[in-house]
């Protein structure tokens, strides 16, 4: 039996091998009727980037609000069965008032919930380990809501007031407006939490906002 050693210089040359960014920008959702899946989508004010059609193929992309990943949907795109992608994150910063938003716009959401058991969030609406209302103390990333499109393929708003070191890119940039605004957004929630722990209003917000920022963008431990 043959064997091959790595060598320190491999190792070397893997280590100082430049960095390539891969963002996920975009997800194909499975639909069976095209025209169908516009009308929803467009329902949730998501902006639509494309509508192409060429030779029997067609192409639709919408973007939700804030968000850097797209969805694309049409005819010819995927064999995968309409109503198959389950799982699909929207991650929010307000789960309760993201719902009453997509309620007002026409579409099913389920009530707000928490896990009872590991993978409840997965489980269909009704299941008994989807514990009623947001999770204790509105934890980060504990409570959601869900809702499904046409098809069938699922959806979930998660609550996210605080993210996970490492989780964000390190550079303190953003992208869009969009992306600057849902920053702001994540501190001020998280800047609402440290006054109720505080009993206070802090008058210094702006300095504990400019720390949280650079913090969360650089994956460091956040301000409490």
């Amino acid at each position: 039996m043959s064997t091959t050693a790595v060598g320190s210089d491999n190792a070397g040359a893997a280590a100082v091998e430049r960095r390539i960014d891969t963002d996920l920008e975009v997800i194909v959702i499975p639909v069976s009727d095209v025209d169908r899946a516009k009308n929803f989508y467009g329902r949730l004010g998501w902006r639509l980037d494309a509508d192409v059609a060429h030779d029997g193929f067609r192409l639709i992309q919408y973007t939700p609000p804030g968000s850097g990943c797209s969805i694309q949907f049409g005819t010819n795109l995927t064999p995968a069965t309409p109503g198959s992608a389950q799982g699909l994150y929207l991650a929010v910063s307000d789960v309760e008032t993201a719902r009453t938003g997509f309620v007002a716009r026409g579409v099913e959401v389920s009530e707000v919930f928490h896990e009872g058991a590991a993978g409840a969030r997965f489980h269909a609406v009704g299941a008994s380990d989807r514990a009623a209302g947001p999770a204790p103390e509105h934890r980060s990333y504990g409570s959601f809501a869900s809702f499904t499109d046409p098809d069938g393929n699922g959806w979930l708003l998660q609550e996210v007031t605080t993210r996970l070191p490492g989780r964000v890119d390190p550079e303190t940039s953003y992208a869009s407006d969009a992306d600057l605004a849902a920053a702001l957004r994540r501190a001020s929630a998280a800047h609402g939490e440290h006054e109720k722990r505080i009993g206070a209003a802090d008058p210094n917000w702006p300095d504990w906002y400019a720390l949280y920022m650079v913090r969360e963008r650089a994956g460091e431990e956040l301000p409490q």
